[in-house]
């Protein structure tokens, strides 16, 4: 089950439709070990497309190492979808490479509706998990 603020989930949500009609990505890094999502770290959609996201490899690579300095793990790894639902694809279950992250999709379809979710990616494996909020 992922646990996570309001604030955070409104700063996913507010990226994803500020990136809109592109695909949008980030992390949401927490004390290893912890499973506690605390600081929010948007980044750009490599790709720049509506149907695609990649980290830009410098940028992760500078995000991942400015983690470990902080003895800070990937705990969410978001992105959203922009025509399709908030389910992984078949791309996205290629490119999951953190076992232990949660991964959230946004849906930014829908102008008035926002779909938010969260599933666990290992082995290929897609498994949704419930989402509690937190003021």
């Amino acid at each position: 089950m992922l646990t996570i603020s309001r604030d955070l989930q409104a700063k996913i949500i507010d990226h994803a439709r500020r990136d809109h009609p592109d695909e949008a990505c980030g992390v949401i890094a927490g004390p290893v070990g912890s499973d506690r999502p605390a600081r929010f770290i948007p980044m750009q959609n490599a790709e720049r497309s509506p149907t695609f996201y990649r980290f830009d490899s410098l940028e992760q690579l500078k995000v991942w190492r400015e983690m470990d300095d902080r003895d800070e793990e990937p705990v969410v790894i978001y992105h959203s979808h922009t025509a399709t639902q908030a389910y992984p694809s078949r791309t996205d279950i290629s490119y999951a490479s953190e076992p232990q992250a949660h991964y959230v999709l946004v849906s930014t379809r829908d102008e008035s509706e926002t779909e938010f979710r969260s599933y666990r990616i290992v082995d290929g494996q897609v498994t949704e998990e419930p989402v509690t909020f937190t003021e």
